[in-house]
């Protein structure tokens, strides 16, 4: 705990993958307190984190689009999967001690604060990690975009983009192309350009018209959001 962070505030997107652990479909336990701990030391080091929580583990709204299904029907589907992800990830952080509230921008009062963007920003100045389910409320918007939308809104420094054993923004797949490579550093307009797998192409155009810088990195190493948070490089920077 010696190293200082070098962010005040910022958002961790994570996407419902990275918190399958070793399972074929849903949430591993493990995999939460892990993700829980590692969102305290950060909390703990005095820096203000918000989540954006994806629900890739259990529906996707492309994937209900593919086989027939509406559209936006199959995307306010996957919005309400976000939540079945948000409430156990609050739930293990509360267990480490952190007081945690759930935002989303569906309203399901029973379960979750509405979004207000004030109120969010009271409970990080208070040290409460808030946790934005359901994306962005509409339709054909990625979490991804909810998480650059969210980022600038309460002003984060920073999004973290944490990925499901892959460690950064590669030239191409590294699962399927041996010969792919690394990229440390890259431009939000390059990546655009080369129609790198970052984020969607929306969100890189908000962040980049925002100045707002993107780590990737690999969520399953543990650690990794603290070196982050403290300065050093880890995985791939987006940024202006």
């Amino acid at each position: 705990m010696a190293a200082e962070p070098v962010f005040r505030r910022v958002l961790l997107k994570l996407s419902g993958e990275a918190l399958l652990g070793d399972l074929d479909y849903g949430t591993d336990p493990a995999r939460l307190e892990d993700v829980a701990a590692q969102v305290r030391t950060v909390r703990d080091r005095g820096v203000e984190i918000a989540i954006v929580v994806g629900a890739g583990n259990i529906y996707r709204g492309m994937t209900g689009a593919a086989e027939g299904m509406d559209r936006a029907t199959a995307d306010y589907m996957g919005m309400l999967a976000t939540l079945l992800n948000a409430l156990p990830l609050q739930d293990a952080l509360e267990k480490t001690g952190v007081q945690t509230r759930v935002q989303s921008a569906i309203h399901v009062e029973e379960v979750a604060e509405p979004y207000i963007r004030r109120r969010a920003d009271r409970h990080l100045e208070k040290g409460r990690v808030v946790i934005f389910a359901a994306g962005t409320g509409n339709p054909f918007f990625t979490t991804d975009t909810a998480a650059a939308l969210r980022a600038t809104e309460i002003r984060a420094e920073a999004i973290l983009m944490a990925k499901n054993g892959v460690d950064g923004v590669y030239t191409a797949d590294p699962r399927t192309d041996p010969t792919a490579e690394l990229i440390p550093q890259i431009t939000h307009m390059e990546a655009i350009r080369r129609e790198l797998k970052v984020m969607d192409a929306t969100a890189l155009a908000l962040c980049m018209e925002n100045s707002m810088p993107i780590h990737v990195f690999d969520m399953n190493t543990d650690g990794n959001i603290d070196r982050i948070v403290c300065g050093e490089e880890v995985g791939t920077v987006v940024s202006p």
